[in-house]
């Protein structure tokens, strides 16, 4: 189950929001549990990641 706040990162990430260095580690819980992908110094949702977002109601801009 994921916390408010690793749906928080989530949704900084989708809308390309920068956060804080203190939020790293929950960052890297994400990316082990496939939630979230690194391409190269780029942060960004995988499909699962996405979904979590949209079921929560916080939809993503698509551009």
């Amino acid at each position: 189950m994921l916390t408010d706040a690793q749906i928080a990162i989530l949704c900084d990430i989708g809308q390309s929001i920068a956060f804080s260095d203190d939020r790293h580690g929950e960052l890297f819980e994400l990316i082990a549990d496939g939630y979230v992908e690194r391409d190269g110094d780029i942060y960004k949702l995988t499909a699962k990641g996405q979904a979590v977002v949209m079921d929560r109601g916080a939809g993503l801009d698509e551009a």
